[in-house]
């Protein structure tokens, strides 16, 4: 298990507010210290961020992280990792775990077809079923798609106008980020882009209006270059932001104002 090193490459930013929409807390070894990680992310720029729940008991920590720490808050739901561990007792104790007023989305949810940990037709149910749940608590989704464009794009066609949300970690290409931004979803993005091999998910970023792109770390894992290899942590959505300046041809502080004002809208932060 890779060590946290606080002091990795930590960049000084001062004059710009990020959101690092997508992270793990909870996951260690981000959990072990989460005051130095919070901490690290104000020295870096980054002022507020959202810890994901995955299941019932990380949505129960990401609740408890939030109500301790004024920059953090809270997503709940069930990955589709573990979508056969859904049931109505367990919606039900989410509904009622939605109700904390820091609690701003429901996710991560979706399909995910590379590992196929629960069947795809559990997949399917518990992702439309969560969907619908959102929905009637009017709270945005964070979709987890990975090689499951098509069905995802599907479901989520059939809810348009009622649903809004975001893709985390974005992974498609021109056409499916166009497919996604028709249908008024954001389009997120990690450390990915300033890996080597990502040269098709850069033309993705050139091609997304910066009023619909969010920045995110996935943390602790997919650290950006410079600190690939490292634990990733919420103070290094800098470099991810500092990429998508210099794919965009824009200003840092261009896309901190345009990345963080989305993440306001979307979440009501």
């Amino acid at each position: 298990m890779k060590e946290l090193n606080i002091s990795d490459k930590l960049p000084r930013v001062e004059g710009i507010e990020l959101i690092d929409t997508h992270c793990h807390l909870d996951i260690s070894p981000l959990e072990r210290d989460v005051d130095k990680i919070i901490k690290n992310a104000s020295y870096s720029g980054v002022m507020r961020m959202i810890t994901i729940g995955i299941d019932l008991m990380s949505s129960v920590a990401a609740i408890e992280l939030a109500s301790n720490y004024d920059q953090v808050y809270a997503a709940i739901g069930v990955h589709p990792h573990d979508a056969s561990t859904f049931s109505p007792r367990l919606a039900d104790e989410l509904v009622s775990m939605a109700q904390n007023p820091k609690v701003v989305a429901w996710g991560e949810i979706g399909l995910d077809y590379a590992k196929n940990y629960s069947a795809r037709p559990v997949q399917h149910d518990a992702f439309d079923e969560q969907l619908e749940l959102a929905i009637q608590l009017n709270l945005p989704v964070i979709i987890h798609d990975r090689e499951a464009h098509e069905d995802i794009f599907d479901i989520l066609s059939l809810k348009k106008g009622r649903i809004k949300g975001v893709i985390h970690c974005f992974s498609g290409n021109k056409e499916w980020a166009k497919k996604f931004l028709d249908l008024d979803f954001y389009i997120s993005f990690t450390g990915v882009i300033t890996f080597k091999n990502a040269s098709s998910l850069r033309e993705v970023v050139k091609y997304c209006p910066l009023d619909r792109i969010m920045v995110e770390t996935d943390s602790p894992f997919l650290a950006p270059v410079p600190v690939r290899g490292k634990v990733n942590q919420p103070a290094y959505v800098y470099f991810v932001a500092q990429k998508v300046s210099e794919l965009k041809g824009c200003s840092l502080k261009e896309v901190a104002q345009c990345t963080t004002q989305n993440a306001k809208d979307l979440f009501g932060l």
